[in-house]
Parts: structure tokens; C-alpha cells; sequence
């Protein structure tokens, strides 16, 4: 047998269990994705439900807000991109409130990721800062996770409050009524603008929200 022969042998042989052991990883690395991900996707919800009963308080509904949904293509209005969604409450088959994801593009750290709880009473339920690179210590007081305040945190003012006059929704430096921490403005004007801008869109379009399927992409 010449040299070349057993090489070019040695060599298939060598190619052959490196394909073996890639066609063994990749099946397991499928199963354990098949296995893992009900777990991971339940986790997510999780997340998400928590943030949302942050803003809307579980007393308030009694649908399945991860359920009753309506998606969002690229929205100017609410600083969305790609896109977003829209969760639906209602209370013994009335509407409730709309939790609507927004973006406030003009964070000192970046783009500020909302939600946004709009009641059937035309007023804010709640806000929460769901992401955002805010300087820590100074601008992400925006986010009560991080806020010191806890008895009051910062983002809990604009619970309650409606969308006119317009002036409810501006820091008091610029002449509204929202409070903000010296030092830290430009975090928490940019979120008092995203919101402001994020009701206005909802109250303009609720009627329609309420009322689209589930499921379904929502066309302004």
C-alpha cells in the first residue's frame, strides 16, 4: 500500500468522525433546544407579565393579556422602529386598559424602551422603563428598580394623570408639572416626552385597538 494511499485513508477516516461527532452535537444541541425552550419561552412571559402588573395592577383585569395582543408596524409616533405591541384588559368583558410599548429615542445613554398603561378612563394606569442605558446612579432613577426613592419612586408620578392640559406631562423646568432629580433631566425629559406623545397616539387610536382580533397587525 503506498504512502499516498494510507494517507488519503487516514485522512477519510479522520473526516469521517469529525462528521459523526457534528452530526451528534447538532442533534443534541436540537433536542436540548426542543426541551429547553417551553421553559425558556414560560420565563419570558413571566418577565413580561411582571412588568406589565407593574403598570396595571392584576385587580384591574381578568383577561389573558399575553393573549389579547395587537401588533405594531414601525410607529413614529411611539419611537418604534420595528414595531411593537399592543396588550388588551378587560374586565368582565369590558375594556380596561391598553399597555403599549414605546421608545423614547432621546435618552442621555440611548434609546429608553416604555410601557405605557393607558385606562378606559382616557388616564395613565402606570409607566415603567423596561430597558435603557441610563448613567447609573444619576439618569436610571427612570427605572424604580434602580430609583433610591422607594417610598415614591420617580416614574410613579405619572400615574393618574390625563393628556391635557399638555403641560402635566413636562418637568417642571420646562414649565409642567412632573418633578426630576438636579442633575438628571435629560433622562427624564426624554421619557415625559415619549409618554406624553405615547397617550396622545393611544387616545387617537383606541377606539380601533380595542376592537382589532387578536393577533392581528394593527394599520393606523
Amino acid at each position: 500500500m503506498s504512502a499516498e494511499h494510507t494517507a488519503g485513508a487516514t485522512s477519510l477516516r479522520s473526516a469521517g468522525v469529525m462528521l459523526a461527532f457534528a452530526l451528534a452535537f447538532t442533534m443534541m444541541m436540537a433536542t436540548t433546544y426542543r426541551f429547553t425552550r417551553p421553559h425558556i419561552e414560560a420565563a419570558r412571559e413571566a418577565e413580561k407579565m411582571k412588568l406589565i402588573d407593574a403598570v396595571l395592577p392584576p385587580g384591574r383585569y381578568d383577561n389573558q393579556l399575553l393573549d389579547d395582543v395587537v401588533e405594531l408596524g414601525p410607529t413614529p409616533a411611539l419611537g418604534l422602529r420595528q414595531g411593537g405591541r399592543v396588550y388588551r384588559a378587560r374586565r368582565g368583558g369590558a375594556d380596561a386598559a391598553l399597555i403599549v410599548e414605546a421608545t423614547a429615542p432621546d435618552g442621555y445613554g440611548g434609546r429608553i424602551e416604555l410601557l405605557v398603561a393607558v385606562g378606559a378612563d382616557d388616564r395613565l394606569a402606570g409607566v415603567r422603563a423596561t430597558a435603557h442605558a441610563e448613567t447609573p446612579g444619576l439618569g436610571d432613577y427612570i427605572d424604580p428598580r434602580k430609583d433610591r426613592n422607594k417610598k415614591a419612586p420617580w416614574i410613579e408620578q405619572f400615574r393618574g394623570r390625563a393628556a391635557k392640559p399638555a403641560t402635566v406631562l413636562a418637568l417642571r423646568k420646562d414649565g409642567g408639572e412632573l418633578d426630576y432629580r438636579v442633575g438628571a433631566t435629560i433622562s427624564a425629559r426624554a421619557v415625559a416626552g415619549a409618554v406624553a406623545r405615547a397617550l396622545g397616539w393611544t387616545l387617537s387610536h383606541d377606539t380601533r385597538l380595542y376592537a382589532a382580533p387578536a393577533g392581528s397587525r394593527y394599520q393606523p
